[in-house]
């Protein structure tokens, strides 16, 4: 047998030198390596196939690895082995999280008294008659008729004769499906109050009622909420309600006055307030759009409304819908009437006097359908309906009181007045120095254009969407209101201070 190794054998040269017959021995071998491995990634080898192959699978599995999102095992108690947990993706956290990002709302489960059986008896709410119509359809009213080549066929169903004091049952609906509701007040940021404010007081507006009638819900709610402890610890600051009237039907002073005295009274004066006017110089006023009779079902119904309003052909300069106040003196309301009538070319009107206009005609939605501008006068109060009506039909509004849209609306309206609306100062209509008609022939086709595009655009901010839980993207007046709501209680968090 041969050695495995000599001990007497010559030990190598430290350094060899290469002749050139082997560096032709490794070419050769370079060579041979190649051509091997040219042969076994020929696609005419079986093994090129089965190495591509496998090289596919392992492509495809690590695509789908990552697809996968990444996952957060959540305890559902305390610690322990034997606790179960739940997989929830971190993506499903983070878009939760940015869509509650001002904060979480808790809505007070109350009393019946001061909602559902307000509702329930809605057939003695009104000095007038049953309110019955009125609060069907989770506040909507009664589906609309008429409209048949009005708006288009397939927009009928999202249309409502909904009345203009609805907004609390509205608002009560749409907020107990709300995304940011929470059914845990210790993480809240917001309070809720669900008292139906106006339909409790508007069953003695119009009646031989006393003082203590007229604020019976309104103490009774007070006395129940300073009972909380979420009021008792900030005072009613993070706290806000809806109250479907004017702010006026709110603030006797005297028990022989108008209303009730509900946001006098203590308790009430921290609290914001949603109201469809408010007063101006009250910080916890906030003033909301009046409920209009369009209720979009989807996105795809608020767009296209719009466009169809966009490209209705417009057959009159201005119009006005709306009755005479014959108790009142010097009625400019009547002054408009006769005006228009004097103006028949450019002017169309609609008589509004009794009950006509009354939440169900479609008359008036076609007048503003068919008119560049729309003269809007006060109402009752210094706001009316009819201002939203005429917007949400494309028509640009004629105020002539800036409290009636411009120290009201804000979260709503764009900030430059003059970009969706025109201004007459109503004493010089008064004593002839000014002509509506002059005064609107001023503005061009392009400017007229340029404006209705404004108010087209802030359409969505005037409605209230049909589904419980809102639209798919678009925000509504609801949502821009609750959006308003939480922005408004950080900013006070902010301050530092807060009076008790």
């Amino acid at each position: 047998m041969l050695p495995i190794s000599s001990p007497t054998s010559p030990s190598p040269d430290p350094v060899k030198k290469h002749s050139k017959g082997g560096e032709l021995d490794r070419k050769n071998s370079f060579n041979s390596l190649k051509s091997a491995i040219q042969s076994a990634l020929s696609l005419n080898n079986p093994r090129s196939w089965l190495l591509l192959s496998i090289l596919f699978i392992q492509l495809v599995l690590l695509l789908m690895l990552r697809s996968i999102p990444a996952s957060l095992s959540i305890s559902r108690g305390g610690g322990g082995a034997d606790q179960t947990s739940a997989e929830v993706p971190v993506t499903s956290i983070a878009f939760v999280k940015d869509q509650c990002e001002s904060g979480r709302i808790y809505v007070y489960n109350m009393p019946k008294t001061f909602n559902e059986e307000l509702v329930e008896n809605c057939h003695v709410l009104s000095a007038w008659g049953s309110r019955c119509d009125m609060l069907s359809n989770d506040g909507f009213g009664r589906k609309a008729t008429g409209l048949n080549g009005v708006v288009p066929v397939d927009l009928i169903p999202a249309w409502y004769w909904t009345d203009q004091f609805s907004s609390e049952v509205i608002f009560h609906n749409r907020i107990l499906n709300h995304k940011c509701r929470t059914l845990e007040a210790e993480s809240a940021t917001a309070f809720y109050i669900p008292f139906y404010t106006g339909l409790a007081v508007g069953k003695y507006l119009w009646s031989n009622s006393t003082a203590k009638e007229r604020d019976w819900h309104c103490e009774k709610m007070i006395k129940w909420l300073r009972d909380q402890d979420h009021w008792k610890r900030s005072n009613g600051w993070d706290h806000f309600i809806m109250m479907g009237r004017i702010t006026w039907d709110f603030r006797r002073s005297n028990d022989d006055d108008w209303g009730s005295s509900c946001i006098h009274l203590p308790g009430m004066r921290n609290i914001t307030r949603l109201l469809i006017e408010r007063n101006p110089w009250d910080y916890f006023d906030v003033g909301v759009p009046y409920p209009t009779g369009f209720h979009p079902r989807s996105d795809s119904d608020v767009v296209q409304w719009q466009d169809f309003v966009r490209k209705r052909n417009r057959s009159t300069l201005f119009c006005f819908a709306g009755a005479t106040r014959g108790t009142i003196r010097n009625d400019f309301r009547g002054l408009l009437l006769n005006h228009c009538k004097s103006e028949p070319d450019t002017c169309r009107v609609v008589n509004c006097a009794g009950s006509r206009c009354s939440n169900g005609t479609s008359a008036i939605l076609e007048t503003f359908l068919d008119s560049d501008f729309c003269l809007q006068p006060r109402g009752d109060s210094f706001t009316r309906r009819s201002i939203f009506d005429c917007m949400v039909a494309g028509s640009i509004p004629v105020l002539f009181w800036k409290r009636s849209a411009y120290y009201q609306y804000q979260w709503f309206l764009p900030d430059d007045p003059n970009s969706y609306s025109v201004f007459i100062d109503r004493n010089e209509v008064k004593n002839g120095t000014k002509s509506i008609k002059q005064e609107l022939d001023k503005y061009s086709r392009e400017d007229v254009k340029k404006m209705r595009e404004k108010v087209i655009d802030y359409i969505p901010k005037f409605l209230y969407a049909k589904p419980q839980e809102g639209l798919e993207t678009i925000k509504d007046a609801f949502d821009v209101a609750i959006d308003g709501v939480l922005n408004r209680f950080r900013q006070q968090e902010e301050w530092g201070y807060k009076w008790k």
